[in-house]
């Protein structure tokens, strides 16, 4: 088993031409000589029992088809479970999302020839892993999490996503409008900032929410998240310097601060208004959250 790969597949991915593309990577693995077993997911989640399933009968090798949601089950599954040490685990990515932020990274297209192409090199990177933990959950992340607005605008996000990539930006737009700031505790490096905050995000990629760059990245393999305080930014503020959310200029607004550090705790002064908390776009609680980096702890497959 651990010569052969394991594919789990979102079906609900691609925007509806998941049947179309589904058989044409069959055709290419046919072509490349890849030899895998695949499953398909049913529901939010599944992914990760997939995983701790492959993993007892033997497989190391994965490749995850679909968005960044899929990935995150996926890595999710590989780092909750006890049986083989994560970095003996290497794991491909074929994008069929609408974001697909994690494979910006690395440049890797959604040409699916090519998808199979750098499956065959084999060539690897030992990545770094965030760790976000709240009262009542934890989550393992490759892209970005947060707490505050960016968690609020992935609550909203759900009843949007039908327009696809475009969905971040309304769910942001509309959040706007409704988003009460907290005032947040936040301990970093030694230091103790309190601040009425619009959102704190802690990054491991170039981009998030389908191409916005809210951190200063550096790099996915240093050991150190790239974190972005946005302090009392307002809704003119946001709505006058959209472009800079994607061009990555934004953090060197007044009102955003950045810095890079491997552990991060922030905690909600107000009681009233706890925010929410997400992992590269799923929610995981509410709160106070322990955010850790984890060093090196998975072999990607990379151009």
């Amino acid at each position: 088993m651990k010569k052969k790969w394991f594919i789990i597949a979102n079906p609900t991915a691609g925007n509806k031409n998941f049947t179309k593309n589904w058989r044409v990577i069959q055709s290419l693995l046919k072509k490349a000589k890849i030899s895998y077993s695949f499953h398909f997911t049913t529901h939010s989640g599944h992914e990760e029992k997939l995983v701790h399933k492959a993993i007892k009968k033997g497989f190391t090798k994965f490749i995850s088809v679909g968005g960044d949601g899929t990935l995150h089950h996926v890595i999710n599954g590989i780092m909750s479970q006890t049986i083989v040490k994560t970095t003996a685990i290497t794991l491909g990515v074929i994008p069929l999302g609408t974001g697909n932020d994690w494979v910006k990274n690395y440049d890797i297209p959604k040409n699916l020839k090519e998808n199979i192409q750098i499956l065959k090199q084999k060539k690897t990177l030992l990545q770094d892993i965030g760790l976000m933990k709240t009262e009542k959950n934890q989550r393992y992340f490759t892209i970005l999490g947060g707490i505050g607005y960016d968690a609020y605008v992935v609550h909203k996000l759900n009843r949007l996503k039908r327009f696809g990539s475009i969905a971040y930006l309304l769910s942001g737009v509309i959040g706007l409008l409704s988003y009460k700031k907290s005032n947040f505790k936040i301990e970093i490096n030694h230091k103790i900032i309190e601040t009425n905050c619009l959102m704190t995000v802690f990054g491991n990629c170039k981009t998030t929410g389908g191409g916005m760059k809210l951190t200063d990245y550096k790099s996915t393999t240093d050991g150190l998240f790239d974190i972005s305080i946005f302090k009392n930014l307002t809704f003119w503020d946001l709505l006058l310097n959209m472009k800079k959310l994607y061009d990555g200029s934004i953090i060197h607004h007044k009102k955003v601060t950045t810095y890079k550090a491997k552990k991060v705790i922030v905690t909600p002064l107000n009681q009233k208004n706890i925010p929410f908390v997400q992992a590269d776009g799923e929610l995981i609680g509410t709160g106070k959250v322990t955010v850790t980096m984890l060093p090196k702890s998975l072999n990607f497959i990379i151009p």
